[in-house]
């Protein structure tokens, strides 16, 4: 994997050159409670940098749209396998993918009669995001909440990330930005002249440790938090705790060791989880994770207190 942050496709294939941006969507969660201050719209783009290996939305990582297989809903009709022009499907008792064959055309979801095929991202412009965005202003007003952006990585898709964010402010929307740091520089100095509130992810403080367990080093991660912290920009650092991976006592001696002297005082600790188990079945992929167990109440609680020790204002969860 390239050391490098990419930009993803920025626009939709059939819009017309000069088009505004179009973003690659593959959820838009009203009402959540989860992602920043008060009641948020928050819109997931798909694409990322990183490959880690407790991901629990492997949707999010391909910049392409995936089908998504609900192997409990297969009525076994076979009407699938008709409509794939490109031989990805075989029945024989159960349904079979072809993987190496699949074009991500869609021709299947849109034959399903029972929606167990279903396709994990659409081409959505800023006018679209944003309409969808302002159905809940009124939550936002009464809740000083807003519209978060999340990913994948958003900034993978850069310039619709900036042109999005541009429109909410200027209808005053408050605006949380939840990243995982391995972007240009340029361009999230660029993009924070938007933000309201970063939601920044630390994974592991060894940068070789972080690329053995997400795919890419973490020097541009680390170098833009000290630059968005120069800029005086809000930010609540996300750390997922990952039971043999970053739970261990080096970790997080210089994970306090880098933010203090930052000013970065607010911490989320994330417990892992396996709620995105099955959504590695559905995408016929195989999860990093098995055999890990999440942590404990008593685990998360002490690496919480060591960190409060040090001054730091901790949350356990989002």
């Amino acid at each position: 994997m390239s050391s490098q942050p990419q930009t993803g496709p920025q626009n939709h294939p059939s819009l017309p050159s000069g088009t505004a941006p179009a973003g690659l969507v593959f959820n838009l969660m009203r009402f959540s409670l989860h992602d920043g201050p008060g009641i948020r719209t928050t819109v997931f783009l798909k694409g990322c940098p990183l490959r880690c290996r407790w991901c629990h939305n492997p949707e999010s990582q391909s910049a392409e749209p995936e089908i998504v297989y609900f192997g409990e809903r297969c009525i076994h009709c076979g009407d699938c396998v008709l409509a794939c022009p490109h031989g990805a499907l075989h029945l024989d008792r159960q349904l079979l993918h072809h993987p190496e064959l699949c074009r991500r055309c869609g021709e299947c979801v849109d034959a399903c009669p029972s929606a167990a095929r279903q396709l994990a991202g659409r081409w959505m412009t800023v006018p679209e995001v944003l309409a969808e965005v302002l159905k809940d202003e009124v939550f936002f007003d009464e809740s000083g909440g807003g519209i978060t952006i999340s990913g994948g990585e958003p900034l993978r898709q850069a310039v619709f990330v900036e042109a999005l964010l541009a429109a909410c402010k200027a209808r005053r929307i408050r605006t949380v930005l939840d990243t995982c740091g391995f972007a240009d520089p340029e361009v999230m100095r660029r993009v924070s002249e938007h933000v309201d509130l970063f939601l920044y992810d630390l994974k592991l403080m060894n940068s070789e440790r972080h690329l053995l367990f997400t795919g890419v080093k973490n020097d541009l991660i680390l170098q833009n938090l000290k630059m968005l912290a120069e800029r005086g920009s809000a930010i609540i650092i996300r750390v997922p705790v990952i039971p043999g991976v970053n739970d261990d006592s080096d970790n997080f001696d210089a994970l306090s060791g880098h933010l203090f002297p930052l000013g970065l005082l607010d911490i989320h600790l994330l417990p892992y989880h396996r709620f995105g188990s099955d959504k590695y079945r559905r995408l016929h992929l195989s999860s990093g994770m098995e055999g890990v167990d999440p942590p404990t109440t008593e685990q998360m609680e002490t690496i919480a207190a060591r960190l409060r020790r040090d001054g730091f204002h901790v949350r356990i969860g989002d």
